[in-house]
């Protein structure tokens, strides 16, 4: 009898495994039945063996080194596709962003690759061709912002439950060689969920020395080498500038990035803008009294593009060396906070494109625009509407492909909970080109992703997202999925993972130098690559 029970047991593990969710709803209601469950009454010794598995699984957990193990599967393995489409044929397209002077190369530097926060990499990203997808669990830690330095290892800004850690990660087995704990996170009342806090622990940048720098939760900004001496990873904090004087205790930084003459400029939760200089340790700020709550961009020309959930601005240095105001443009911000935003409303990080133009998204209802301006004096060129009445809002940047950009729409991504149970938001894409002052949309998609920092790469043509299919079945599947820059077009998509563990919760596709591409999930790594 007893083995009849462990087969049976067996049985529903491995129906849930492949099934979904459903499964295991179906044998919660047969425990309901008195008859069942005096059949599957173990007995003590039974009970033992399972307790003793238990303790030995998590043991195993605990003491394995982060990486180590891959991310635990979810149900549902048989009833969604592990691929769909076939492999795409490369349709370069035609952008040249300059290379920052104080940043690691173009794509290497930041989440949103480069001082124009274009998302666009000139190197190859996956093109579908048997593609193999490997994973690396690191417990309940998100690695949001990935780099790589000179020697093509990457550099990975993470936030665990106490707070924000930075690794050096071998990119083939994406263990940890190096890794530094930054200061905890800190309640400053703003009253933000952990997954919702941008405070010291989502934005950093590598600069051309292959230095991480970073805020942290106690309002310095710190530059953190990469390397020793002889080129072996190493996290140690070379410089330490404190901004205590310059942000109250209720106030926290978020983002950083130096200008083309090497300040380190950084930004508040609650709108005050700065910069350090670094020959010096001089620290300035400008208070705009207006909540931010994404990252800037930074222009040849010297400015400094900030969205804050009122206003675009380009700020400069003054006379007296200062930050100072050039212009600043209000934009239709809408009447309420849309679900899938993490702050009131804002408009989207800017994005500098050729022609001396920069790119945001508004949030006016009942559609948002995606709207471009002259860096030149801040006049708006043109808007266009995307997506459906009542269901549009992003919080992710502008993908550059030239002439126009590529919009993600999150509307209805309240957290983690919002994609549980085989759900799935709205979603959307679409590509807007501007063009002798009017603005034209030119495709659609009807792709989710409820959160990706999607990506495009110039060489393949090809736009890259995380998405997510709504399944009936409860079943939670997440896929690596390339869209055609020109047309729109699915060419591929791959299974990444199943269950909560692969949502990737606001972190950007990041591609490699190899031409492999990483996401971080709520618990790890997860690498896309061709098969050789």
């Amino acid at each position: 009898m007893k083995f009849q029970r462990t087969a049976a047991l067996l049985g529903v593990v491995l129906l849930i495994w492949a099934l979904g969710p459903l499964v295991l709803l179906a044998a919660l209601v047969a425990l309901g039945f008195p008859r069942v469950r005096r059949w599957l009454r173990p007995t003590r010794r039974v009970v033992a063996i399972w307790a003793a598995t238990v303790v030995v699984l998590v043991g195993v957990v605990v003491l394995v080194p982060d990486g180590y193990l891959p991310i635990p599967p979810g149900p549902g393995a048989l009833v969604t596709p592990g691929y769909v489409g076939s492999p795409a044929t490369p349709d370069p397209i035609d952008l040249r962003i300059p290379q920052h002077p104080r940043l690691a190369s173009n794509g290497n530097s930041s989440m949103h690759n480069d001082g124009w926060a274009s998302d666009a990499y000139a190197g190859p990203g996956p093109l579908g061709e048997s593609p193999r997808v490997d994973t690396a669990w690191y417990g309940l830690e998100e690695c949001a912002t990935l780099a790589f330095d000179s020697r093509d290892r990457l550099i990975a800004l993470c936030g665990n439950i106490s707070g924000p850690v930075i690794h050096v990660l071998d990119p083939e087995s994406m263990r940890a060689q190096a890794t530094l704990e930054l200061p905890g996170r800190r309640d400053n009342g703003n009253g933000k969920k952990p997954w919702e806090n941008l405070c010291g622990g989502s934005y950093f940048f590598l600069d051309d020395q292959d230095r991480a720098v970073t805020a942290t939760t106690e309002r310095s900004i710190v530059a953190i080498t990469t390397a020793d001496g002889e080129g072996e990873p190493d996290l140690t904090i070379q410089t330490s500038y404190d901004l205590t004087e310059q942000v109250p205790e209720d106030d926290c930084l978020i983002a950083l990035m130096p200008d083309w003459g090497g300040r380190i400029w950084y930004e508040t939760e609650d709108g005050r803008v700065g910069f350090v200089d670094p020959g010096t340790g001089r620290a300035t700020v400008l208070d705009l009294g207006e909540e931010i709550a994404n990252s800037f961009s930074v222009g040849a020309d010297g400015g400094v593009y900030v969205v804050t959930v009122n206003a675009l601005y380009k700020l400069g240095v003054d006379a007296a060396g200062r930050p100072a105001v050039t212009w600043r443009t209000t934009y239709d911000r809408g009447t309420d906070t849309k679900p899938g935003q993490l702050s009131r409303g804002s408009g989207t990080t800017p994005t500098l494109m050729p022609g001396g133009l920069v790119a945001i998204t508004d949030n006016a209802e009942p559609r948002m625009n995606v709207q471009f301006y002259e860096t030149g004096d801040g006049s708006l060129v043109c808007q266009r509407a995307v997506f459906g009445d009542g269901a549009s809002a992003t919080d992710n940047s502008l993908v550059s492909v030239g002439d126009g950009v590529i919009v993600e729409n999150n509307y209805g991504y309240g957290g983690p909970l919002s994609t549980m149970f085989g759900r799935a938001t709205p979603g959307g894409f679409a590509r807007v080109d501007v063009a002798g002052g009017e603005c034209e949309l030119v495709w659609t998609s009807e792709q989710v992703a409820p959160t990706s920092v999607a990506k495009v790469s110039l060489e393949t043509g090809l736009v890259y997202a995380y998405t997510k299919r709504k399944s009936w079945l409860g079943v939670n599947a997440w896929y690596f999925t390339a869209i055609s820059a020109r047309t729109g077009r699915t060419e591929f998509s791959v299974r990444t993972g199943l269950g909560t563990l692969f949502n990737n919760h606001y972190s950007a596709v990041t591609l490699a130098p190899d031409g492999s591409a990483y996401v971080a999930t709520l618990a790890g790594l997860v690498r896309i690559r061709d098969r050789e």
